[in-house]
């Protein structure tokens, strides 16, 4: 007798462990659009508490948001994430791929930063070197411009000053030509 009562219960254990243990909704959401639901909401939420002042200032209430973007209601959704979470080992996959996915999602953004970084750093050399070039260019300049000076200074006192003791005695007779009363 206690054999088959034993029987009994094993059998009313295997029986009842089949049965779904919280009732499939009539407006079931989808698998994948919960797990897309699900990945929204966890950004919005880790966004909430780094950052919040970008959510307050345009007025977005994450979980608001979520309902509205995929058309849902606050019931739908909380009677479709408990009958996902009855079964344990679906909603812990469910939850690892949205874990997956964020991660992916970071070293994607991890690299975009990455190649920001590095073309800011590119654009303020290049600023730097613009920089160093205008200021060795007016220095070029400056030089050039002392150089063009001093060639014209030296360029009058070439002319000024004859070279020959012939170009000297003749430009003393011009000068002494020049210099004496004419008579009238």
């Amino acid at each position: 007798m206690k054999k088959i009562i034993s029987l009994l219960v094993f059998a009313a254990l295997l029986v009842s462990c089949n049965k779904d243990l919280v009732e499939k909704p009539d407006n079931l959401i989808d698998k994948k659009v919960m797990g897309d639901i699900l990945y929204d909401m966890s950004i919005l939420e880790a966004l909430k508490y780094q950052n919040p002042n970008p959510l307050y200032e345009n007025g977005i209430n994450p979980k608001t948001y979520i309902y509205k973007k995929y058309k849902i209601d606050s019931l739908q959704f909380a009677k479709s994430s408990a009958y996902y979470a009855a079964d344990y080992r679906e909603y812990k996959k469910m939850y690892d791929d949205i874990s997956d996915r964020l991660k992916k999602e970071k070293k994607t953004l991890e690299l975009v930063i990455k190649k920001e970084e590095k073309k800011a750093a590119a654009l303020k050399k290049a600023k730097e070197k613009k920089v160093k070039d205008s200021i060795a260019k007016a220095k070029k300049e400056k030089e050039l411009k002392l150089k063009k000076g001093k060639d014209s200074v030296a360029k009058k006192k070439s002319v000024k000053e004859p070279k020959s003791k012939k170009e000297k005695d003749s430009i003393a007779k011009k000068k002494s030509i020049k210099e004496t009363p004419k008579k009238k």
